[in-house]
């Protein structure tokens, strides 16, 4: 099936530059010219510097830190799209902040991941490409379309190749429990899971339980997102104390904020396996710390929503 519009655009923001130069490696095309930089007054500007009347436009941006500064780059840069008359308008965001808050789960709080999808689609896009929400309902908060991309076949992958010979998947909480079963199944290794109770909004929690056995096994622990690091390093205390005989670790999203590098750093973790829908910081490098680049994911995506193929025929079905 053809494209309705003209050729493909692919721009980027600020967040993630040398993954929108990887993505239009991998398509093939150059990368659209674009600036966008802020003032010495804190106003956010963006001028495009080529026609892109009639194309079809990806604009891959990142919610990175800094995040509100990440988030309005991305509306100014789609409405700047939209007025240069792009024939489609595609917020390609790999990492979308305030996924967390996708429900008043407390009195008197505000559901700012509608919030932003609102503003996103209020800006002119005219479709959102992410890549692992937080949350699936998020998707639901979208007068859009939206194709909800996975990692989790690339982490399964590094992982299948590593050679573990008696691996456990392990899920940090209840919250991730489905994403863990979909790994454990793609690596072919049994689940289990860390129970936890939340404390309050400062980040901390607290371990309650082990289900399932990890006694004389790798474990490999599995979450969409790594901010403090706090859940993932409690969880392979615990793991390693109930008997795994060594700890990995997988996530989609590092964004290892405040005392995570330091948690990581002084953990059993062996090894951590993150991607880079968000670009890990020089200060943040370890050397246990592994890269995954998303760039063929993301440009594999942009080709078929390009042509109008199907999206989720990318990713095999999981029971």
């Amino acid at each position: 099936m053809g494209s309705l519009y003209n050729e493909v655009g692919v721009f980027s923001g600020n967040a993630n530059p040398a993954l929108a130069k990887a993505v239009c490696e991998y398509i093939n095309i150059p990368q659209g010219r674009a600036q966008v930089f802020e003032f010495s007054n804190e106003n956010i500007f963006c001028k495009i510097e080529e026609s892109v009347r009639g194309n079809d436009i990806y604009l891959i941006q990142p919610l990175s830190t800094p995040v509100n500064r990440s988030v309005m780059e991305l509306l100014i840069m789609i409405d700047a799209f939209k007025r240069a008359s792009a024939g489609r308008i595609t917020a390609v965001v790999p990492y979308y902040a305030y996924g967390r808050t996708d429900k008043k789960d407390q009195p008197r709080v505000p559901i700012t991941a509608r919030l932003l999808a609102d503003m996103i689609t209020v800006a002119g896009a005219h479709r959102l490409m992410t890549v692992d929400l937080h949350s699936g309902q998020i998707e639901g908060f979208f007068n859009i379309p939206v194709d909800n991309l996975t990692a989790i076949y690339l982490l399964a992958d590094y992982f299948r190749d590593k050679g573990l010979d008696n691996p456990v998947v392990v899920s940090p909480d209840l919250g991730s429990a489905k994403r863990a079963r979909n790994f454990a199944q793609l690596i072919n290794a049994p689940l289990a899971i860390v129970e936890k109770r939340r404390m309050g909004n400062d980040d901390r929690s607290s371990v309650l339980n082990l289900i399932g056995s990890v006694e004389g096994k790798q474990a490999i622990l599995i979450d969409d997102e790594i901010d403090t690091a706090g859940s993932i390093t409690q969880a392979a205390d615990t793991v390693k104390k109930a008997g795994a005989t060594a700890v990995y670790a997988g996530c989609v999203h590092a964004v290892l904020s405040g005392p995570a590098i330091q948690r990581l750093k002084d953990s059993c973790i062996e090894e951590l396996v993150l991607t880079d829908t968000i670009p890990l910081q020089e200060n943040k490098q370890l050397d246990k710390i592994k890269v995954l680049s998303i760039a063929r994911l993301l440009g594999e995506g942009i080709m078929r929503v390009h042509a109008g193929a199907s999206v989720g025929a990318m990713f095999p079905k999981l029971q």
